[in-house]
């Protein structure tokens, strides 16, 4: 447990450095831990050392966790793929989503967000890197599918996320290409009347890449976690 609080200490020094180095606004990039697949004991170490934000992929095994751990102040992103019959967990028991990638998920999650809560924050994944077995919207698809989900009463719309392709032994400029370009649709969708804030983008391996890019938003586990087994 010690060790998880020495990896997020550490993990935060580099955000930090990251944000100088890039002229980013100092605390503009918001750490989310990556749980799934870690027990409640390790989360309650990560958040006994000052860590808030957590996210989870699988529904069922999130929902154990959070009821196990529901007297600390935690939030909970969901940022695996999301099936249709898993929405009403999702809409009910997590403050953001990041893994919406179609209308039809988007109004399921709106129609089933309890009114007793706050509408839930999205996040609109897109497929940056045009790979064919990657979840995420088409960017030509992006325009119509934003605006759609910005209508919709009990979500609150943030911003977009990415999974890039992954690149090994590539320069600098080859890693931060896709980051950019999300980046950019970000920056197209505002001009285009919406208010949006988010960048969720950039993992364990890369991303000091895309906070050099605009990420508001890095999702880390294996650093801060160690190896799964």
């Amino acid at each position: 447990m010690e060790k998880t609080a020495e990896r997020l200490a550490q993990i935060e020094v580099r955000i930090r450095t990251a944000e100088v180095c890039h002229n980013r606004e100092p605390g503009s990039v918001t750490l989310l831990a990556v749980s799934k697949t870690r027990p409640a004991d390790v989360i309650r170490a990560a958040a006994a050392a000052g860590q808030r934000r957590f996210g989870e992929s699988y529904l069922r095994e999130a929902l154990e966790k959070i009821g196990a751990l529901a007297d600390l102040d935690l939030e909970w992103h969901f940022i695996g793929p999301i099936q249709s019959n898993k929405t009403r967990g999702i809409a009910e028991h997590f403050h953001w989503v990041h893994s919406v990638d179609r209308l039809k998920v988007a109004r399921r999650l709106s129609e089933q967000r309890p009114e007793t809560l706050p509408p839930l924050n999205v996040c609109l994944q897109v497929n940056i890197s045009g790979e064919a077995s990657k979840s995420g919207v088409e960017p030509e698809a992006l325009p119509d599918l934003a605006r759609a989900v910005a209508a919709l009463p009990r979500l609150r719309l943030r911003g977009l996320m990415a999974i890039p392709a992954p690149v090994r032994d590539a320069g600098e400029e080859v890693v931060r290409a896709p980051f950019r370009r999300l980046r950019e649709a970000l920056a197209a969708l505002n001009r285009d009347g919406l208010a949006l804030d988010t960048l969720s983008m950039g993992m364990s391996d890369d991303f000091e890449a895309a906070i050099a890019e605009g990420a508001t938003l890095v999702r880390i586990g294996t650093d801060l976690f160690g190896a799964r087994d």
